[in-house]
């Protein structure tokens, strides 16, 4: 009986686990190595309370998010996809603003009508622009302020920018807000309002269904075991080394952070990593806040305020149910920056703290004694920053060496990170694999 073709999968997000999910049903033997505990990478979710989990760090999807929403009826769990509208606003000079529809722009004060009106065909704009490479050579702040106007750049974008990415808003592309306009803008209704699309049990009840599905196929999960090395030979991979084996295999998919990635791989040649090792990243911290009472009725609060240091308030449980969570209300307070900043190192108690006259800020009533628990998650590598011409920087997939590949989410540019772009990605890399045969 002929052997079957092998291959390894370093990294339990969903990039790796869509792409063995087609790989093994193609005939492959597959395995998954996972230094975590769990599946689901940045998707991952924890038990807040028992009976019920949570996502460590907020998502929702978009209705153009075709790729992970035709995975989860290609498990058979399409009738568990929750389609709700929803409620979008900024907090900006001590007030917090609707910001859910087009009506809601042009009722919006505090930036002059003609502004108003130009952001709006901004955005209107940026759906009809099909070929991001026009916009490569542009920042975010000069494309912003050429089309939506310097008073609603002030007010608005360079408030979000900077919390987004710090001291790095500056370099952010063109490309970057051009994508985020526009998936924005592709998941609203013939009205202006955004529809979002949840699961019935949260995210983690995608990743255990998935899971359930490579377990059935035969797939093997090796958690709690981090890659040490990738081996090659000759120029051909051979499999990867962990603390306890060498494990073989014809094809190895490194989906770990890049800067990891390439670390996991030191063989690779400097003409593939050295224009990969210019992309720089973000960390994230998201304190999950579990409430008595709600917050607000907003579900995704941006904030415009240069003094707040956090990039926006989530309160989840204005998107879903909940009921589902036992009555109580889940918030998160989400924060984008180099991991050498000084909130990245602190505990959970000092962020908390840290948080609370923030909090307190924009929510005037909000006392610690609505807090009846809270869980602080740390990212190191959750943002790629997307600079002007970052299209150069893109390592291939396909490595020098043969049968090693690369993917994360420093290469789905133009689109920004996602679990649809994760699930697009792994699948799209296991057809090139399966295109070239062993």
């Amino acid at each position: 009986m002929e052997n079957k073709p092998s291959a390894i999968i370093v990294g339990a997000g969903y990039t790796g686990l869509s792409a063995a999910f087609d790989l093994v049903r193609q005939g492959y033997q597959v395995q998954i190595f996972e230094s975590e505990d769990e599946i689901g990478g940045l998707a991952g979710t924890f038990e807040l309370q028992p009976g019920y989990r949570v996502e460590k760090f907020y998502h929702h999807w978009f209705t153009s998010d075709t790729a992970i929403l035709g995975l989860i009826r290609e498990l058979g769990l399409g009738d568990r996809l929750l389609y709700k509208n929803s409620d979008t606003g900024l907090y900006f000079a001590n007030s917090v603003f609707r910001l859910a529809s087009p009506f809601d722009l042009l009722r919006f004060t505090p930036i002059p009508l003609i502004d108003r009106v130009r952001t709006g065909l901004m955005a209107l704009k940026a759906r009809r622009i099909s070929d991001w490479r026009q916009l490569e050579s542009q920042s975010a702040e000069e494309w912003i302020i050429r089309n939506g106007g310097r008073k609603a750049y002030e007010v608005i974008w360079k408030p979000l920018l900077a919390g987004k990415f710090g001291m790095e808003a500056s370099n952010v592309s063109a490309v970057w807000f051009w994508n985020k306009l526009k998936l924005r803008g592709s998941s609203r209704d013939t009205k202006g309002a955004e529809s979002l699309v949840y699961f019935e049990g949260g995210f983690g009840a995608v990743t255990a269904g998935l899971r359930q599905a490579l377990d059935n196929a035969g797939v093997k999960f090796h958690l709690n075991t981090p890659v040490l090395k990738v081996l090659s030979q000759a120029g051909q991979v051979k499999g990867v080394r962990t603390a306890s084996v060498d494990a073989a295999a014809d094809q190895v998919v490194v989906t770990t952070p890049l800067p990891l990635a390439l670390e996991l791989a030191p063989e690779l040649p400097e003409s593939y990593t050295a224009a990969a090792r210019q992309i720089r990243f973000l960390g994230n911290v998201c304190l999950v806040l579990r409430l008595n009472r709600s917050l607000s009725s907003t579900y995704w609060l941006n904030v415009g305020d240069p003094s707040f240091p956090f990039v926006g308030v989530i309160e989840h449980t204005n998107f879903d149910d909940p009921a589902k969570y036992g009555g109580e209300r889940i918030a998160y307070i989400s924060k984008y920056l180099p991991i050498t900043d000084r909130l990245f190192s602190m505990s959970e108690r000092e962020f908390f703290d840290y948080a609370v006259p923030f909090i307190r800020k924009i929510f005037p009533d909000f006392s610690e004694s609505w807090v009846n628990g809270f869980k602080l998650w740390k990212a190191k590598y959750s943002q790629p920053v997307i600079t002007r011409h970052y299209s150069q920087l893109i390592p291939d997939e396909a490595t020098p060496i043969k049968g090693l590949w690369i993917a994360n989410m420093a290469q789905i540019y133009p689109e920004d990170r996602g679990t649809n772009y994760a699930v697009r990605q792994g699948r799209a890399l296991a057809t090139r694999i399966l295109s070239q045969g062993r």
